[in-house]
């Protein structure tokens, strides 16, 4: 057999153990854990475990532990089943807890505990501190801060977080302010309003900062006009134009803040949007120069009654570098890359001010509020409020906003797409945890506990990235929970130096590396042991004790992998010389193999049936017991046979018989033509037997208004019509004693009574009246016809011209002639 051959053959092998595989978990129910053929698929299964003992056998190695017998004898030493642990590595004390100071966490400094199991990580020591900070004298608002987790995937592990707010944390305010000519009205209220900030925000913590800057937009056109007068002063009492410009670094000096803003010039511009997002993204990013400390609350204030250019809009000004969301400020505070760079977007602003831990704070006028509401939902930690028209509400909206932020947290963190994270809390409520990332109504004292349920949902490819470090932190505070953690994606038995991994073994018969138990062979043997070479296996005897019979041209019923001319199965309940053999794919019945245990077993492909029953899925009884009626008498009550525990009913002379037992016949007659005419008698008065008085009944009927027969009862239904055409219908059953029970309709159903004179008349009547109508209407129209003749004759003599009298053709029968010679003599 060639190499090609043997290749063939093992991924042929491998794709009927796929199927073999899939029928076995889909009909037998058994663990995923039997079909892992290597350690680091066995434990990335949930719940499984490896067995790397040499000596094994072929059985499978992987197993569930909880099923000992699938173990098949693997000793304990040889087990490898890793558990999620969990190492607090560093655990310091809140600086604040809750009011009563009892029930938390209070161990200081660094400490290295382990924790197995999936159950959650709990905190050990008596009560918090109540001092403002940790005994180290730094304050700490979440705990603990740095955990070690060495997790399986698919395995959800549940990690306790605690915050706390400290009471009198400090606080850095940085106030952002749109510097056009629309704003100066605000400057100047600005500016007056300094130390009344200052003092609203020393009430909330004693360690306050305030800073101040200002922005315009980029000096490129069509942002702003770039003629050289324009350039110098774009409007009436206006400076040129810039960027952005730090006028003050954060400072507890107040008088400055407001000398700093006074003294602040404002400038113009040509659009209408601003390039806020430019001096948004320098504020953040440039931590000295602003001056943002490591432990405050970080707020930066963004004032303006305009809209925002962002990462595009560089484009119409020539610039198309894009923002690379570094520090470029001078000595003196001045943007220096405003016309190099584009407009950072909104999620290069988002990933910075995530990265910073800071709040920022929209306060905009009444036409922008909806604008930067929407562009708050995608900057973490943003919020917006409404800014008088004169910024004179401005202290109001900073403190407003600032309690809005500091009695909310929201739990976050930067884990990768391999990693799932949800977070569980029941807040300040008590009682059962929700699925949530954020608590509100918080106040200094109150501690909040989160509950993270981490999964790892997939080992990636490098395995350089199954040690990951991430963290989960409270949105807006500088302060985090730092999980190192380790994804247990391979074992160690399959690492070069470990006891479990031995290169050429002896195991192997030194041409293949012993891993976990298992021989990986070189490219010329193959077979558990590597006991079979390429080169001396004939093609023809290798397999021939891997067939039944010449005509099988499947080894191993393709179930298995010819070895050395032996069949290896490789699926558990798959056994037999050829693999032909299993104990999953015997007949079902209901969905059970053979009809469940109580009925039969499978062996071999065949159900073996216990006594009592047979069948293919030994689902018949091998008696005809169950075909008797309760009572007693013939099998199927004489009407049927028996066939596997039931009765077949046949067809008979008077109709089909069916139930259970073919003891009922809807179709026969029965006994209804005996009760008819007593029921016709006693209930209806009619009938042949109504002129006896109804004295050969034997019984009395029970009349009901709706007559239903109940087959369970063994109610006969019985329905007939009169000498009247009318139905009537009833019931007969026995009581116990056989007595004869018969419930009749109450009333028959006849057909309605016709009044047939009535209709004779009544068609005669509308004949007439039909004809009467007919020579009405004929006479109508001939007598309309007529007058319109006679009017036409009239109308035509009296438009005549001449008479009788006046014919132009008459002459008189008499002719006159004068002489005109005659004198009269």
């Amino acid at each position: 057999m060639t190499m090609y051959h043997v290749l063939v053959l093992t991924i042929l092998s491998a794709i009927f153990a796929l199927s073999s595989s899939q029928q076995v978990d889909k009909f037998q129910g058994l663990n995923p854990c039997t079909a892992k053929a290597t350690c680091h698929e066995c434990i990335q299964t949930s719940s499984c475990a490896w067995c790397f003992q040499a000596d094994f056998g072929d059985k499978p190695r992987c197993f569930q532990p909880s099923m000992t017998s699938i173990s098949g004898g693997c000793e304990e030493a040889y087990i490898f089943s890793p558990d999620n642990r969990l190492t607090k590595l560093e655990n310091r004390e809140l600086s604040k807890g809750s009011a009563s100071g009892s029930g938390m966490m209070s161990s200081s400094g660094s400490m290295s505990g382990s924790m197995s199991g999936s159950g959650s990580m709990s905190s050990s020591g008596g009560s918090w501190g109540h001092s403002g900070s940790s005994a180290s004298g730094e304050i700490v608002q979440i705990s603990p801060q740095r955990v070690k987790l060495e997790l399986r995937i698919n395995e959800v592990y549940k990690m306790n977080v605690r915050y706390a707010q400290a009471e009198d944390y400090p606080v850095d305010l940085y106030y952002l302010m749109d510097l056009s000519k629309s704003m100066q009205d605000d400057k100047e209220k600005l500016s007056a309003l300094g130390d009344l900030l200052s003092e609203s925000m020393k009430n909330i913590t004693s360690n306050f900062k305030l800073g101040f800057g200002s922005f315009v937009d980029k000096v490129v056109m069509p942002y702003v006009s770039t003629v050289p007068k324009k350039l110098q002063k774009p409007c009436d009492d206006c400076e040129a134009p810039y960027g952005y410009r730090n006028h003050m670094p954060l400072s507890n000096d107040t008088k400055l803040f407001s000398e700093e803003v006074r003294n602040a010039a404002v400038s113009g511009n040509l659009d209408a949007p601003e390039g806020g997002f430019d001096a948004i993204m320098q504020a953040v990013v440039c931590r000295n120069e602003i001056g943002w400390r490591e432990k405050a609350r970080r707020l930066l204030v963004f004032s303006t009654d305009a809209g925002f250019h962002y990462a595009g809009d560089g484009k119409l000004g020539g610039i198309v570098k894009p923002n690379d969301g570094v520090c470029h400020l001078d000595n003196n505070g001045w943007y220096t890359y405003s016309s190099y760079q584009d407009y950072p977007s909104i999620s290069h602003v988002n990933l910075k001010v995530k990265e910073n831990a800071i709040n920022i704070i929209f306060a905009v006028t009444a036409e922008q509020i909806a604008v930067y509401e929407r562009l708050g939902v995608h900057i973490e930690g943003a919020s917006a409020g409404v800014l008088s028209a004169d910024s004179s509400n401005v202290v109001e909206l900073v403190k407003d906003q600032y309690s809005k932020i500091s009695s909310s947290v929201e739990m976050k963190d930067n884990s990768t797409s391999a990693i799932s994270i949800k977070y569980f809390s029941s807040c300040l409520k008590g009682g059962t945890s929700t699925l949530t990332s954020k608590c509100d109504g918080l106040k200094v004292g109150d501690t909040v506990e989160f509950t993270a349920e981490i999964m790892v949902t997939s080992c990636p490819k490098d395995p350089k990235e199954w040690h990951q470090v991430f963290q989960i932190y409270p949105v807006g505070i500088n302060e985090s929970l730092i999980v190192d953690l380790e994804m247990l994606c391979d074992c160690p038995c399959e690492r070069p130096g470990n006891s479990g991994f031995e290169a050429k073994s002896p195991s192997c018969q030194g041409f293949g590396t012993l891993s976990c138990g298992i021989c990986d062979c070189d490219k010329s043997h193959f077979g558990q042991k590597c006991e079979c070479s390429v080169d001396q296996v004939n093609s023809s005897n290798d397999t021939k004790g891997c067939r039944p019979d010449s005509t099988t041209t499947l080894d191993c019923s393709g179930r298995g992998v010819c070895s050395c001319g032996r069949c290896s199965c490789q699926q558990e309940g798959v056994y037999g010389t050829y693999c032909q053999c299993d104990d999953f794919s015997c007949d079902r019945h209901n969905g059970l193999l053979c009809s469940g245990p109580d009925h039969g077993n499978c062996r071999c492909g065949v159900c073996e049936c216990k006594h009592g029953w047979s069948g293919k899925a030994c689902d018949c009884r091998s008696t005809e017991e169950s075909c008797i009626p309760p009572g007693g008498g013939e099998v199927c009550a004489g009407h049927g046979k028996c066939v596997c525990g039931q009765c077949v009913c046949e067809v008979g002379d008077e109709g089909r018989y069916s139930g259970r037992y073919c003891d009922k016949c809807p179709t026969c007659t029965g006994r209804c033509a005996e009760f008819k005419e007593c029921v016709q008698c006693q209930v209806y008065k009619t009938g042949p037997l109504v002129d006896n008085g109804c004295n050969n009944c034997t019984f009395t009927p029970t009349s009901i208004k709706v007559v239903e027969a109940h087959e369970e009862k063994d109610e006969h239904l019985c329905a007939y019509y009169d000498e009247d055409d009318c139905r009537f219908a009833f019931v007969y059953s026995y009581d116990e004693n056989e007595k004869v029970l018969i419930r009749a309709q109450e009333n028959r159903e006849c057909p309605p009574t016709v009044f047939l004179p009535g209709i004779i008349l009544g068609v005669i009547a509308a004949i007439v009246l039909i004809g009467l109508a007919f020579l009405l209407l004929w006479k109508m129209v001939t007598t309309i016809h007529d007058r319109r003749e006679f009017a036409r004759f009239e109308k035509e003599r009296m438009m005549a011209k001449w008479d009788t009298g006046e014919n132009p053709i008459y002459k008189q029968a008499t002719s006159t002639f004068k002489n005109p010679t005659y004198a009269g003599k």
